[in-house]
Protein backbone atom coordinates (compact mmCIF):
# COMPACT_ATOMS: atom_id res chain seq x y z
CA UNK A 1 0.00 0.00 0.00
CA UNK A 2 2.57 2.55 -0.08
CA UNK A 3 3.08 2.46 -3.54
CA UNK A 4 -0.30 3.69 -3.38
CA UNK A 5 0.13 7.11 -1.62
CA UNK A 6 0.49 9.31 -4.92
CA UNK A 7 -2.32 7.25 -6.80
CA UNK A 8 -4.69 7.76 -3.36
CA UNK A 9 -4.19 11.72 -3.97
CA UNK A 10 -4.83 11.13 -7.91
CA UNK A 11 -8.36 9.39 -7.13
CA UNK A 12 -8.94 11.29 -4.53
CA UNK A 13 -8.75 14.73 -6.27
CA UNK A 14 -10.23 13.90 -9.28
CA UNK A 15 -13.52 15.22 -7.76
CA UNK A 16 -12.22 18.09 -5.88
CA UNK A 17 -13.55 20.27 -8.63
CA UNK A 18 -16.67 18.45 -8.06
CA UNK A 19 -16.34 19.37 -4.56
CA UNK A 20 -16.40 23.10 -4.50
CA UNK A 21 -19.80 22.66 -6.00
CA UNK A 22 -21.19 19.68 -4.70
CA UNK A 23 -21.19 21.86 -1.01
CA UNK A 24 -23.54 23.67 -2.31
CA UNK A 25 -25.73 21.45 -2.90
CA UNK A 26 -25.62 20.04 0.66
CA UNK A 27 -27.30 23.97 1.46
CA UNK A 28 -30.36 22.73 -0.20
CA UNK A 29 -30.38 19.29 1.77
CA UNK A 30 -30.19 21.24 5.28
CA UNK A 31 -33.06 23.10 4.31
CA UNK A 32 -34.95 20.01 4.09
CA UNK A 33 -33.90 18.81 7.22
CA UNK A 34 -34.48 22.04 9.60
CA UNK A 35 -37.37 21.56 12.26
CA UNK A 36 -41.00 21.91 10.53
CA UNK A 37 -41.82 24.35 13.26
CA UNK A 38 -40.07 27.23 11.29
CA UNK A 39 -42.09 28.89 8.83
CA UNK A 40 -41.26 28.28 5.25
CA UNK A 41 -40.93 31.90 4.05
CA UNK A 42 -38.22 32.02 7.01
CA UNK A 43 -36.48 28.84 5.86
CA UNK A 44 -35.96 30.04 2.25
CA UNK A 45 -34.99 33.88 3.66
CA UNK A 46 -32.05 32.27 5.74
CA UNK A 47 -30.71 30.07 3.26
CA UNK A 48 -30.40 32.96 0.69
CA UNK A 49 -28.68 34.61 2.90
CA UNK A 50 -26.27 32.07 3.29
CA UNK A 51 -26.06 31.66 -0.16
CA UNK A 52 -25.64 35.40 -0.82
CA UNK A 53 -22.88 35.37 1.79
CA UNK A 54 -20.66 32.39 0.01
CA UNK A 55 -21.15 33.93 -3.16
CA UNK A 56 -19.60 37.27 -2.43
CA UNK A 57 -16.17 37.54 -3.63
CA UNK A 58 -13.46 37.42 -0.76
CA UNK A 59 -10.46 39.71 -0.65
CA UNK A 60 -8.10 37.34 -1.75
CA UNK A 61 -10.69 36.14 -5.05
CA UNK A 62 -10.47 39.32 -6.16
CA UNK A 63 -7.10 40.33 -6.26
CA UNK A 64 -5.68 40.73 -9.40
CA UNK A 65 -4.76 37.92 -11.20
CA UNK A 66 -0.93 38.28 -11.60
CA UNK A 67 -1.14 37.73 -7.55
CA UNK A 68 -3.60 35.12 -6.94
CA UNK A 69 -2.52 33.15 -9.76
CA UNK A 70 1.13 33.43 -11.15
CA UNK A 71 1.35 30.22 -12.70
CA UNK A 72 -1.85 30.93 -14.87
CA UNK A 73 -0.86 29.76 -18.25
CA UNK A 74 0.34 26.65 -17.15
CA UNK A 75 -2.45 26.36 -14.79
CA UNK A 76 -4.53 26.77 -18.01
CA UNK A 77 -3.10 23.83 -19.99
CA UNK A 78 -3.03 21.86 -17.13
CA UNK A 79 -7.18 22.77 -16.61
CA UNK A 80 -7.80 21.42 -20.25
CA UNK A 81 -6.28 18.60 -19.79
CA UNK A 82 -8.22 17.96 -16.72
CA UNK A 83 -11.33 18.52 -18.70
CA UNK A 84 -10.53 16.54 -21.24
CA UNK A 85 -10.34 13.52 -18.83
CA UNK A 86 -13.64 14.44 -17.56
CA UNK A 87 -15.87 14.79 -20.41
CA UNK A 88 -14.73 12.06 -21.89
CA UNK A 89 -14.12 9.05 -18.77
CA UNK A 90 -15.39 11.06 -15.30
CA UNK A 91 -18.84 12.76 -16.73
CA UNK A 92 -19.89 9.83 -18.48
CA UNK A 93 -19.46 7.16 -16.22
CA UNK A 94 -20.87 9.34 -13.63
CA UNK A 95 -23.85 9.74 -15.58
CA UNK A 96 -24.41 5.89 -15.63
CA UNK A 97 -24.21 5.66 -11.90
CA UNK A 98 -26.94 8.33 -11.60
CA UNK A 99 -29.06 5.90 -14.47
CA UNK A 100 -28.24 2.63 -13.03
CA UNK A 101 -28.19 2.89 -9.13
CA UNK A 102 -31.35 3.75 -7.07
CA UNK A 103 -30.80 7.25 -5.55
CA UNK A 104 -31.44 5.76 -2.06
CA UNK A 105 -28.61 3.44 -2.52
CA UNK A 106 -26.36 6.47 -3.86
CA UNK A 107 -27.96 8.51 -0.94
CA UNK A 108 -27.03 5.69 1.42
CA UNK A 109 -23.39 5.08 -0.04
CA UNK A 110 -22.63 8.97 0.11
CA UNK A 111 -23.63 9.21 4.01
CA UNK A 112 -21.39 5.71 5.07
CA UNK A 113 -18.61 7.88 3.26
CA UNK A 114 -19.38 11.06 5.22
CA UNK A 115 -19.82 9.52 8.73
CA UNK A 116 -16.43 7.50 8.29
CA UNK A 117 -14.43 11.02 7.76
CA UNK A 118 -16.17 12.53 11.55
CA UNK A 119 -13.42 10.97 12.93
CA UNK A 120 -10.83 12.84 11.17
CA UNK A 121 -13.60 15.86 11.27
CA UNK A 122 -12.97 15.70 15.11
CA UNK A 123 -9.33 15.54 14.79
CA UNK A 124 -9.38 18.90 13.25
CA UNK A 125 -11.26 20.75 15.51
CA UNK A 126 -9.88 19.98 18.13
CA UNK A 127 -6.68 21.21 16.89
CA UNK A 128 -8.81 24.10 16.12
CA UNK A 129 -9.49 24.42 19.41
CA UNK A 130 -13.30 23.63 19.24
CA UNK A 131 -13.97 21.18 21.36
CA UNK A 132 -17.43 21.40 22.19
CA UNK A 133 -17.99 21.06 17.90
CA UNK A 134 -15.74 18.03 17.72
CA UNK A 135 -18.02 16.60 20.72
CA UNK A 136 -20.85 17.23 18.04
CA UNK A 137 -18.63 15.18 15.13
CA UNK A 138 -18.20 12.49 17.81
CA UNK A 139 -21.68 12.12 18.52
CA UNK A 140 -23.01 12.12 15.22
CA UNK A 141 -20.50 9.36 14.39
CA UNK A 142 -21.12 7.46 17.57
CA UNK A 143 -24.84 7.55 17.25
CA UNK A 144 -24.71 7.56 13.55
CA UNK A 145 -22.63 4.11 13.52
CA UNK A 146 -24.84 2.27 16.23
CA UNK A 147 -27.69 3.09 14.48
CA UNK A 148 -27.47 2.79 11.17
CA UNK A 149 -23.51 1.91 10.52
CA UNK A 150 -23.33 4.87 8.95
CA UNK A 151 -26.09 4.74 6.42
CA UNK A 152 -28.23 7.37 7.15
CA UNK A 153 -27.61 10.45 9.69
CA UNK A 154 -30.32 10.37 12.50
CA UNK A 155 -28.44 12.49 14.19
CA UNK A 156 -29.14 15.50 12.39
CA UNK A 157 -32.63 14.58 13.54
CA UNK A 158 -31.16 15.53 17.19
CA UNK A 159 -29.65 18.41 15.82
CA UNK A 160 -26.40 17.28 15.16
CA UNK A 161 -24.94 18.89 11.82
CA UNK A 162 -22.45 17.77 10.06
CA UNK A 163 -19.12 19.87 9.58
CA UNK A 164 -16.63 18.72 6.93
CA UNK A 165 -13.00 19.38 7.85
CA UNK A 166 -10.04 18.83 6.02
CA UNK A 167 -6.35 19.92 7.44
CA UNK A 168 -5.65 22.93 4.92
CA UNK A 169 -8.57 24.19 6.55
CA UNK A 170 -7.41 24.22 9.46
CA UNK A 171 -3.92 25.51 8.71
CA UNK A 172 -5.55 28.02 7.25
CA UNK A 173 -7.45 28.66 10.44
CA UNK A 174 -4.10 29.49 12.05
CA UNK A 175 -2.96 32.11 9.45
CA UNK A 176 -0.45 29.63 7.38
CA UNK A 177 -0.65 31.08 4.53
CA UNK A 178 -2.34 29.78 0.86
CA UNK A 179 0.56 30.35 -1.37
CA UNK A 180 -0.22 30.64 -5.24
CA UNK A 181 -3.24 28.75 -6.83
CA UNK A 182 -2.18 25.98 -8.49
CA UNK A 183 -4.12 23.67 -10.90
CA UNK A 184 -2.48 19.90 -10.85
CA UNK A 185 -3.11 17.41 -13.21
CA UNK A 186 -6.01 15.04 -12.02
CA UNK A 187 -5.76 16.24 -8.80
CA UNK A 188 -7.80 19.68 -9.95
CA UNK A 189 -7.69 22.92 -8.11
CA UNK A 190 -5.57 23.92 -5.55
CA UNK A 191 -2.80 25.72 -3.26
CA UNK A 192 0.43 24.74 -1.84
CA UNK A 193 -1.40 24.80 1.45
CA UNK A 194 -4.34 22.73 0.05
CA UNK A 195 -1.84 19.72 -1.29
CA UNK A 196 0.19 19.38 2.05
CA UNK A 197 -3.24 18.93 3.67
CA UNK A 198 -4.30 16.67 0.71
CA UNK A 199 -1.58 14.72 1.29
CA UNK A 200 -2.68 14.25 4.92
CA UNK A 201 -6.32 14.26 4.41
CA UNK A 202 -5.77 11.05 2.18
CA UNK A 203 -3.96 8.73 4.57
CA UNK A 204 -6.31 9.89 7.33
CA UNK A 205 -8.69 7.89 6.41
CA UNK A 206 -9.36 4.51 7.95
CA UNK A 207 -10.38 2.47 4.92
CA UNK A 208 -6.44 2.51 4.09
CA UNK A 209 -6.14 0.75 6.76
CA UNK A 210 -9.00 -1.62 7.18
CA UNK A 211 -8.13 -2.51 3.37
CA UNK A 212 -4.48 -2.22 3.75
CA UNK A 213 -4.49 -5.93 2.28
CA UNK A 214 -6.69 -5.81 -0.27
CA UNK A 215 -5.66 -3.72 -3.28
CA UNK A 216 -8.88 -4.27 -4.69
CA UNK A 217 -11.49 -3.20 -2.34
CA UNK A 218 -9.37 -0.05 -1.62
CA UNK A 219 -9.09 0.84 -5.13
CA UNK A 220 -12.93 -0.23 -5.82
CA UNK A 221 -13.85 2.21 -3.04
CA UNK A 222 -12.05 5.11 -3.81
CA UNK A 223 -13.11 5.00 -7.41
CA UNK A 224 -16.50 4.63 -6.60
CA UNK A 225 -15.25 7.89 -4.15
CA UNK A 226 -14.73 9.68 -7.11
CA UNK A 227 -17.91 8.54 -9.21
CA UNK A 228 -19.79 9.40 -6.60
CA UNK A 229 -18.77 12.83 -5.59
CA UNK A 230 -18.81 13.80 -9.38
CA UNK A 231 -22.21 12.69 -9.76
CA UNK A 232 -23.45 14.73 -6.93
CA UNK A 233 -22.94 18.46 -9.37
CA UNK A 234 -24.75 16.87 -12.92
CA UNK A 235 -27.58 18.70 -12.28
CA UNK A 236 -25.96 22.42 -11.71
CA UNK A 237 -22.76 22.17 -13.92
CA UNK A 238 -24.51 23.78 -16.04
CA UNK A 239 -23.93 27.08 -14.12
CA UNK A 240 -20.46 27.53 -15.51
CA UNK A 241 -20.64 29.25 -18.72
CA UNK A 242 -17.57 32.13 -20.61
CA UNK A 243 -14.22 31.14 -18.88
CA UNK A 244 -14.48 27.59 -16.74
CA UNK A 245 -11.08 28.15 -15.14
CA UNK A 246 -11.29 31.29 -13.70
CA UNK A 247 -15.01 30.39 -12.32
CA UNK A 248 -13.50 27.52 -10.99
CA UNK A 249 -10.42 29.50 -9.55
CA UNK A 250 -12.09 32.22 -8.22
CA UNK A 251 -15.36 29.44 -6.63
CA UNK A 252 -12.14 27.10 -5.00
CA UNK A 253 -10.86 30.81 -3.47
CA UNK A 254 -13.80 31.93 -2.15
CA UNK A 255 -15.35 29.00 -0.51
CA UNK A 256 -12.00 28.05 1.19
CA UNK A 257 -11.56 31.48 2.51
CA UNK A 258 -15.04 32.03 3.66
CA UNK A 259 -14.88 27.96 5.44
CA UNK A 260 -11.85 28.79 7.57
CA UNK A 261 -13.40 32.44 8.14
CA UNK A 262 -16.66 30.35 9.61
CA UNK A 263 -14.90 28.59 11.62
CA UNK A 264 -13.61 31.59 13.33
CA UNK A 265 -16.69 33.16 13.87
CA UNK A 266 -15.86 36.30 11.93
CA UNK A 267 -18.71 38.63 10.30
CA UNK A 268 -19.52 38.51 6.62
CA UNK A 269 -18.89 42.46 6.62
CA UNK A 270 -15.20 42.03 7.72
CA UNK A 271 -14.41 38.88 5.16
CA UNK A 272 -15.79 39.79 1.43
CA UNK A 273 -15.58 42.68 -0.55
CA UNK A 274 -18.85 45.09 -1.63
CA UNK A 275 -21.03 43.87 -4.58
CA UNK A 276 -21.10 45.69 -7.84
CA UNK A 277 -23.61 48.56 -6.32
CA UNK A 278 -25.59 47.88 -9.67
CA UNK A 279 -26.09 44.58 -8.57
CA UNK A 280 -27.03 45.09 -5.70
CA UNK A 281 -29.47 47.67 -6.36
CA UNK A 282 -31.06 45.17 -8.74
CA UNK A 283 -31.39 42.46 -5.89
CA UNK A 284 -32.56 44.78 -3.40
CA UNK A 285 -35.13 45.64 -6.24
CA UNK A 286 -35.93 41.99 -7.14
CA UNK A 287 -36.35 41.38 -3.30
CA UNK A 288 -38.68 43.74 -2.59
CA UNK A 289 -40.68 42.79 -5.49
CA UNK A 290 -40.62 39.09 -4.97
CA UNK A 291 -44.35 36.99 -4.01
CA UNK A 292 -44.58 33.82 -2.36
CA UNK A 293 -42.82 30.99 -3.89
CA UNK A 294 -44.61 28.50 -5.41
CA UNK A 295 -43.97 24.51 -4.61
Amino acid sequence: MHRSIYLTLCLFSLASTAQVFAEVTTDVENLENEPEKTPLRTKISNKAQQLQTQLKVDARAAQAEEVKDPFQPLNRKIYQFNDVIDRNVLRPVAVQYVEKVPKDVRGSYTQFRNNLGEPWNVVNQLIQGRPARAAKSLGRFTINTLTTLGLADPARRLGLSHEDERLGITLGYYGVPSGPYIMLPLLGPSSVRGVIGSAVDSQARPQKYILDDNDGLYWSDQSLRVIDTRSEILDVEGVLTGDRYAQIRDIYLQRTSYAIAEKKGLESESLFTDIDDEFEDEFDEDQSDSTEPTF
